[in-house]
Formats: C-alpha cells, structure tokens, sequence
C-alpha cells in the first residue's frame, strides 16, 4: 500500500511521538571549547526529543513524571522487570535457609577452605560474616571463588586482583587451516603484572609459529608434545634442539628463531619480561619482506625482483607444515655456518623434563635459573608440585616479582602486603597469578589431586625468604615478646627452608602439630644434612 504524502505525517504524530508527560527534561550541552577561535555555543534545549520506533512498537520507551519519589506515587515496587527472569532460590536473610558448605559456619578468622564445587546456590557467608546473595550472580565463577564471595575474616584492606584465568583471553587462530592458535595475559588483562607477561600458544601437529624474533627476552615451558627450535646468533652461531613436554627454551631478545611442531602437535607457555608485551606486536619475517621495497630485497640478497613474485600477501603467523625431517644431529648439520654452532654453556634450550626433583615432605619442586641455564638471563623458576592438602611455605622474595602459571589442580594464595593489606584468591588449571616484590603468601592445595604450578622470577638467581625459618633463626625472646608465643612452640620452629610443609586433606583441620618441623635441631656444627 502506498501512503499518500498528506497521511504520513499524522501516521507518525499519532503512534510514534512520546507524549510531553514522558519525555526527559531538556538538555543542554554546550560546545567544547579549545584554544582559540571561540566559536557560538551549541543549544540543543528547544529541541524535542521524538524517537521513531518499529512499525509495530507499543508504550514508551520513558515513565511518566508520576514515577519520581517525591511525586506520591504509591504503587508498589517490583525488583525483577518484564526482560529478567525472577531468581527461583530460597531468598531470606535466615542462613538457616540455606544449605551451608562444611566449615562455612566457623569463626570467619580461621580461614577454612570452602569447597564450593558442589553447592548449587553458595553464599557469601563465612561465620558471622557476610550474607545472603540472592542474584543475578555467575554462579559457576562464585564456585570457582570461594575465598572472593565469602573471604577469610583476615583478608583486609586493598590487593590489586592477582588473577587472570587465560581461559578468558581470546585466543587468536593461525592462519592455516585448523593450524593452531595464541591467547595472552598482559596488563591489559592483569594490570598488576608490570614485570613480565604471558602467551600460551598451541601449533597442530607439524605446525610453524613464523620466524620472527621480539623486543623482550622470551622463555618457555613446553606444556604438552613435542616441537623443533632453530636460532642464529649476532655471530652468526647456530642452534637447534627437538624438545619434549617438560622442557624448556629461551631466546634472548632480537635473536630470530623458528617454532616446528611434532607429529602430536605441541603446547606451549611462553614468559616475556615485559608486562605490556602483545604477541600482536612480534617482528615477523613475513612483514619483514612485505614493508620493504621489491628493489631494496632484490638489492639485499643480490637476486632479481622477479625472485619474490610469490611472496605470502600477509603474515603467516601459525600455518601448517610438512614433518620435520632427519633427526637432530642431521639437522644441526644443515645449519652450520663458518661460526659453528652455538657454544654449548649458551644453549638456547634445558631439558628440565630428565631433571630429577628435589623431594620434601608434602611435595617436589625442581629449580632452574642461570646458575644450570645461564643463557636465560634474569629468568629463575620454580616448578611445584604439591600434594592433597599440603602447602607452599609462607615466603617472599626479595627483588622480584612472581609470576604464576597453574598447570594441574587447584589451590589458593593469600598475598599480604603491608602494613595491613591482604587477599585471597582461588586458582584452577590454566590460571595466571600474579604476586608483587616481598608481599608474603604461601599456596595451598585445596583440591583432590597434586597442585603443580611454576614461580617464575626476574632474578639472577631464585631466592626467598621463609618465614617459618626465619622466626627460627631469630632470638627467642624477641620471638616470644613479639608475638607472644609459647617457647615450646618457638623451639620447634626450623632452622632450614622446608619449602613445602604437609597439611590434611580435611579442610576443617585446625591441628598439625608435630613434635617439632624436620631439622628444627640442626645448627652450623651439625653434621647432618
């Protein structure tokens, strides 16, 4: 049906125009004024404000003057609108109404572990603290957060959030088909982690990430597979390697290199010391050869233009490859130069997968840093692996920050930061942390099977401070005056770094005494080890 010209607009006056009593008071606003000309202010005021809607619209998108407080309005308030699905949880003030996880209802300043994992409705209730949350909420995040939604009684004060979950960054996709792809955690994800930032890339089985080579130191922990790394050096030295699940690589900043996956594919984490690092921002041999002129390349390499008819029309990033071929001694062989290879105290890789752990009471953990890999400058690590119920001793270090990666189990961190200031927060497989220069925490497992996760440092050498130990080696009477401990616990405290210290897996245990930690005895005469 066509609409004739003199019908149209009372179509519009009559179905489509807010009446006066609903539309919002007149605005003015007024130019921005920058230097100098200085130009007429704009006044919008007289202008009304008609919204056209769908043929089909009803109602109006704005209330009547009535609806204002002090307009004696009297009907009644509703919380849920026409759009949000009213919350079908019980909805009390009563914590009796409410089914509470075991532990939830002891004193908030012990700090139990609340396992969440199974409650369909958890609340934010720890003792006499907190209270109900009748939603919107995430549930599956609260359940995740145990130690966010209802906080020990000792958490205090402001911690900036020390957690990412890289499940949460985008993951970009390579450009071949299927070929792999990249997520990271920087500061635009965790702003707190200034020192250091992370990617964790996947490349399919025989998969290349591009040559390429960064402004910032990088280091890696192979997650999963296996993968084959080739570099060259400002001597012209090179180095090659085929490593494994377990191992690691590092390549000093400026240094190019390659990234070829094996038959199984591979996992990667990669550790820059640069908190704003963006993988988005890597030098890549491609860009290389497409932002220089055809006749600059001819030049360069001493060929025809023609030589790059065929070049790739964008980056290649993650694309697929053909196996690798010959085994490492063959391929060494192929890529030496008059330089030779790289001399064997600067290698580019570790192979910390046949390093053996260094075993204590509730745990492992193995240590790498220049002091065994010397070429990974200011990179020390530590990998744990802590049983049910145990715990990483409270400690700190002394010159840099910690960055942390969760690679299997669960756990949580207290981080405390004087005079007053601490925060807990719950990690999962896959999770950043993030712990700043001598704030003090521990890590504790609080899940069902071994928590194995990495510290990595910015530090020459991997160093801390062990609370426990400490307050050992320090006068008993400054000890016992300080914090008014019983001497027969003073006496029992450590006169070595236990590292990890045994615990219980029930989460409700308050006692774990022993007669005294291990080597609690030993002083600088001992003979024992």
């Amino acid at each position: 049906m066509k609409l004739s010209a003199d019908i149209l607009p009372v179509l519009l006056t009559s179905c489509l125009v807010l009446p006066v009593s609903a539309r919002p008071a007149p605005v003015q606003y007024k130019r921005q004024i920058v230097g100098e000309p200085v130009g007429p202010e704009i006044d919008n005021s007289n202008l009304p404000y008609q919204a056209v809607g769908p043929v089909g619209a009803s109602g109006n998108v704005y209330g009547s003057s009535s609806l204002l407080g002090n307009a004696g309005d009297s009907s009644t308030a509703t919380n849920v609108g026409p759009d949000v699905p009213a919350n079908t949880k019980p909805v009390s003030q009563q914590v009796g109404d409410y089914e509470l996880v075991s532990g939830q209802d002891q004193d908030a300043d012990l700090g139990l572990y609340l396992d969440f994992s199974n409650d369909p409705n958890p609340q934010a209730i720890r003792g006499q603290n907190g209270g109900t949350d009748p939603g919107p909420r995430n549930e599956a995040i609260q359940r995740q957060n145990p130690d966010l939604l209802a906080r020990p009684g000792t958490d205090s004060g402001d911690i900036a959030n020390a957690k990412w979950p890289m499940g949460l960054s985008s993951a970009r996709s390579g450009t071949g088909k299927n070929s792999g792809w990249a997520r990271q955690q920087n500061t635009d994800e965790l702003p707190i982690a200034t020192a250091m930032a992370g990617v964790d890339m996947r490349l399919s089985p025989n998969a290349y990430r591009e040559l390429h080579w960064h402004s910032a130191n990088e280091w890696s922990y192979i997650m999963s597979g296996s993968v084959r790394i080739s570099a060259m050096n400002q001597n012209g030295e090179t180095f090659l390697d085929d490593l494994h699940a377990g191992d690691l690589w590092f390549f000093p900043a400026g240094v190019p290199h390659s990234i070829q996956a094996g038959p199984d594919g591979v996992e990667f984490l990669l550790v820059f010391n640069q908190g704003d690092f963006s993988e988005d921002a890597t030098d890549l041999v491609t860009e290389l050869f497409l932002r220089n002129p055809m006749q600059i390349l001819a030049n360069n390499f001493q060929t025809d233009v023609s030589t790059f008819s065929n070049l790739p029309k964008d980056q290649r990033y993650i694309f697929n490859g053909s196996p690798i071929e010959g085994t490492t001694e063959e391929a060494r062989a192929s890529v030496n130069g008059p330089a030779g290879p790289l001399p064997a105290d600067q290698s580019y890789s570790y192979h910390l997968s046949a390093q053996e752990p260094y075993t204590v009471p509730g745990g492992s953990v193995k240590i790498v840093d220049p002091t065994t890999f010397p070429i990974a400058n200011n990179f020390s690590v530590a990998l744990f692996s802590i049983e049910p119920g145990a715990m990483r001793e409270i400690h700190w270090h002394l010159t840099s920050d910690e960055w942390n990666f969760f690679l299997a189990g669960q756990g949580r961190v207290t981080i405390f930061s004087g005079p007053d200031a601490s925060r807990t927060f719950d990690y999962q497989a896959g999770d950043v942390g993030y712990i700043p220069v001598v704030s003090s925490h521990y890590v504790e497992n609080t899940g069902s099977e071994p928590l194995v996760y990495m510290e990595v440092l910015q530090s020459p050498r991997y160093t801390d401070i062990s609370a426990a130990q400490w307050l050992g080696l320090t006068p008993s009477k400054v000890v016992r005056e300080t914090l008014n401990l019983p001497q027969s616990f003073i006496d029992t405290l450590p006169k070595t770094k236990q590292y990890i210290v045994p615990g219980d897996t029930n989460h409700t245990a308050t006692n774990f005494t022993r007669p005294s930690y291990p080597n609690a005895a030993l002083n600088a005469s001992s003979n024992s080890s």
